[in-house]
């Protein structure tokens, strides 16, 4: 396998969504860690907006969390103003010299940015064949690139359900429910907190699904 990005285009989310080779569960996971890296690796295009604002999200009461998040979702997207939600990605993941929520595990496991956590993952990536494009500036540890790798191992034909569950653990799971948290909170967050919602109900149902026991 090669990562040639380590975020995921409009292009391929909706060629994932379109020519899933997988069923059932696996492919509502493959394609929910897609969308999550869309929304995460830059400001959404109107292409990426008109297809969360199509989403069959039902109107029923007895939907679960996370069907009342993909709803949200499908909302702040028909809402959504792209001048306004170009500057609002830029505040919340860029600013100036840094922005208000930080999205690499390195940082929010240590405190420190391009510390063991990056070097851990580049380390497994490597055993499983996953090659960073190298044109890429952000390192890999960021949750888009995450949410990305997720998705491609989720798809594979050659990758065991326990290697997915191995990398979750490892490189998602101790960082990524306080993330989405923090985006949620941001003061920036307008449109993002409905990308935030999704993402800490996900990580939910995917502890669950991976059966993480938390202590």
């Amino acid at each position: 396998m090669e990562l040639t990005s380590s975020v995921s285009s409009e292009e391929t989310l909706v060629t994932q969504n379109t020519a899933s080779d997988i069923d059932g569960d696996e492919a509502v996971r493959a394609d929910t860690y897609s969308v999550l890296s869309s929304l995460l690796s830059h400001t959404p295009g109107q292409d990426l907006l008109d297809y969360l604002s199509h989403i069959d999200a039902s109107d029923t009461e007895d939907i679960g969390l996370m069907g009342q998040a993909w709803q949200q979702l499908r909302q702040a997207a028909i809402e959504a103003d792209p001048e306004q939600l170009d500057d609002e990605y830029h505040d919340l993941f860029i600013g100036l010299g840094r922005g208000q929520v930080i999205p690499y595990a390195s940082w929010h496991i240590t405190g420190f940015l391009m510390d063991k956590p990056l070097s851990d993952l580049r380390d497994d990536l490597k055993k499983l064949g996953i090659e960073a494009n190298p044109n890429e500036k952000d390192p890999e540890d960021h949750i888009a690139a995450l949410c990305e790798i997720m998705s491609i191992l989720i798809r594979a034909e050659d990758v065991e359900g326990y290697q997915q569950r191995r990398f979750y653990i490892r490189h998602i799971h101790p960082w990524a429910d306080k993330f989405f948290n923090e985006l949620q909170s941001a003061t920036s967050a307008r449109f993002y907190i409905s990308v935030g919602l999704l993402g800490q109900r996900y990580i939910e149902l995917e502890n669950q699904y991976l059966n993480i026991q938390e202590h």
